[in-house]
C-alpha cells in the first residue's frame, strides 16, 4: 500500500537555529518512516546553505528527496517558519515555529497559525504566550469590543533534543590550547540590531559586566570571556564589524581589560561539541532577554558545567533551577532600536540586573568547584528527557495522536445496478 504523501516546507540547509531545529525534525519524520517524504527547501534570511553533507547517510537521505514541485495535494504539509507565513497546502497542514522572544506575539502569527490544523512550537514558554495574546477590536463609536482575534488552533509542544553522540564528547582544539588564560566563560549566540544593552541577546552589557568584575583582579589571575559570534554571515567585513563593537565598550576601561577572546567563522556539530568540552571552557554565560528555547544552551548541559543564564524564557524548560545559576532581572520595553514586524515595541522582554549577574560572574569564578558540583546533574537531566532520541519519541507521539489518520487518494468505483431489480422511488403528490 502506498504511504501518505508528507510534503515538508523548512530551511533545512542553512546555518542557523530555524536551520538546525528543521533537520532535527526531518530526522524525526525519517524515523517514522511513515509517510512518502518530499522536501521544500527554504532560505533563513542571509545566512548559509551548506549545512548537509551530499555525501553523508543523511544527506543521502534528503537529497533525492527535494523537490520543487509537488504533483498532487499532499496528505500532510509542514511548514517550518515564522507564524506569520504559514499557507495550508495540504489535507492536514501543521506549522512549527519558535514564536518570538517577548509577551507578545503580532497579530499576523495569530492569522498565519489559524490556517493551519495543528501548531508545534520548541518550549512551553512559546505554548503560553501563543495562547494568551488577543487583539480586541472596537467600536469606533462606542469603544465597545465587537472582536477579539486570538490563536484557535491545538498547540503542542515538541523540543528540540541534542544529538547526546556529538554533544556528549569533546575532542582537541589546539588554538584554544593558546588561550593564556584557563578559566574562561563562553558565550554563544548571534550579536542582533540594538544599541548597547538593548540587542536581544544583550551581548554589549554581558561584556561590559564581564570586565567590571574582574577589571581589578591581578592581570595573571584573571579569567576570559570567549565569543562565538557573528551577526548574519562569516565574512571578513562581519568579523571586523564584530571586533569594532567590542573596542567600543571596552575603550573605557583603558589597560584594565580582562582577556576577551573572539570566535568568528561556521563550526560544525562536532567543532562546537570540542569547543563546549574544552578543558579551558569552564561555564557558559547568557544575558539573553528572551529565547524560544535556546538550542546552544541546551548542547552545552551534556559538559556538566555551570550555566549562568537569565531566569525568564524557554531556556527554563531544560534548565532545573536546583543545578543553573538563574540571573535576576525584570521585564522591560522593547527598544526601538531592537523592534521591528516581529519584535513589537509594544511588547516586552526581560532585562538582567547587572548588579546580580556581576556578584553572580564572581561566585562561579570564585567558587567554581562548588558550582561545578551542582550542574553536573544538568548531564542525566538532557539525557533522560531532552536528547534528540527523546524529542523523536514525543514527535512522533504528537504525529499519530494528532493525524490519526491520513487522508489517501482512492480510486472511486460505480456501484453495479441489477436493472431487472431496481425500484424507484414512490413519488406523492402534494
Amino acid at each position: 500500500m502506498n504511504k501518505p504523501l508528507l510534503v515538508y516546507q523548512a530551511p533545512i540547509f542553512t546555518r542557523s537555529g530555524y536551520g538546525n531545529h528543521a533537520r532535527d525534525i526531518l530526522k524525526s519524520i525519517f524515523e517514522m518512516d511513515k509517510y512518502d517524504v518530499k522536501l521544500v527547501p527554504t532560505r533563513w534570511g542571509t545566512t548559509p546553505q551548506n549545512q548537509i553533507d551530499p555525501t553523508s547517510e543523511f544527506g543521502q537521505q534528503v537529497f533525492p528527496k527535494v523537490v520543487t514541485q509537488v504533483d498532487r495535494k499532499p496528505d500532510v504539509f509542514i511548514q517550518m517558519s515564522v507564524a506569520n507565513e504559514f499557507e495550508p497546502k495540504g489535507n492536514y497542514n501543521i506549522g512549527i515555529t519558535a514564536g518570538v522572544e517577548t509577551t507578545v506575539i503580532p497579530k499576523e502569527f495569530i492569522d498565519g497559525s489559524n490556517k493551519m490544523d495543528l501548531i508545534i512550537v520548541p518550549s512551553q514558554f512559546t505554548k503560553q504566550l501563543m495562547e494568551t495574546t488577543v487583539y480586541q477590536e472596537q467600536n469606533k463609536e462606542t469603544g465597545q469590543v465587537v472582536n477579539q482575534f486570538k490563536i484557535n488552533k491545538p498547540i503542542e509542544v515538541v523540543f528540540e533534543g541534542v544529538d547526546v553522540d556529538v554533544y556528549g564528547k569533546g575532542g582537541e582544539i589546539t588554538e584554544l590550547d593558546k588561550l593564556e588564560t584557563d578559566f574562561n566563560f563562553l558565550f554563544v549566540g548571534h550579536w542582533l540590531k540594538g544599541e548597547t544593552g538593548q540587542d536581544r541577546k544583550d551581548i554589549g552589557m554581558m561584556i561590559k559586566t564581564f570586565c567590571t568584575v574582574f577589571k581589578f583582579l591581578p592581570k595573571e589571575k584573571r579569567p576570559g570571556l570567549i565569543l562565538k559570534t557573528s551577526h548574519a554571515g562569516f565574512s571578513v567585513i562581519d568579523r571586523e564589524t564584530i571586533r569594532t563593537k567590542i573596542d567600543a565598550i571596552t575603550k573605557s576601561f583603558g589597560d584594565n581589560i580582562p582577556p576577551i577572546y573572539l570566535i568568528h567563522g561556521d563550526l560544525d556539530d562536532t567543532e562546537m561539541a570540542k569547543l563546549y568540552h574544552h578543558p579551558k571552557v569552564k561555564a557558559m554565560v547568557s544575558f539573553t532577554k528572551g529565547e524560544g528555547y535556546g538550542r546552544p544552551l541546551a548542547e552545552f548541559t551534556l559538559t556538566g558545567k555551570p550555566i549562568i543564564v537569565s531566569g525568564w524564557s524557554g531556556q527554563l524548560d531544560f534548565l532545573p533551577k536546583e543545578n543553573t545559576v538563574f540571573l535576576e532581572g525584570e521585564l522591560t520595553n522593547v527598544h526601538e532600536s531592537a523592534a521591528d514586524k516581529f519584535l513589537l515595541k509594544e511588547s516586552k522582554w526581560f532585562t538582567v540586573n547587572y548588579s546580580d549577574a556581576a556578584n553572580k560572574l564572581y561566585k562561579v569564578f570564585n567558587d567554581y568547584q562548588s558550582y561545578l558540583s551542582k550542574s553536573q546533574k544538568l548531564i542525566d537531566n538532557t539525557k533522560n528527557k531532552f536528547s534528540l532520541s527523546a524529542m523523536h519519541k514525543l514527535f512522533a507521539e504528537v504525529m499519530n495522536k494528532s493525524v490519526k489518520e491520513a487522508p489517501k487518494q482512492v480510486p472511486f468505483q460505480m456501484p453495479t445496478l441489477n436493472k431487472n431489480k431496481m425500484q424507484l422511488p414512490t413519488l406523492n403528490k402534494v
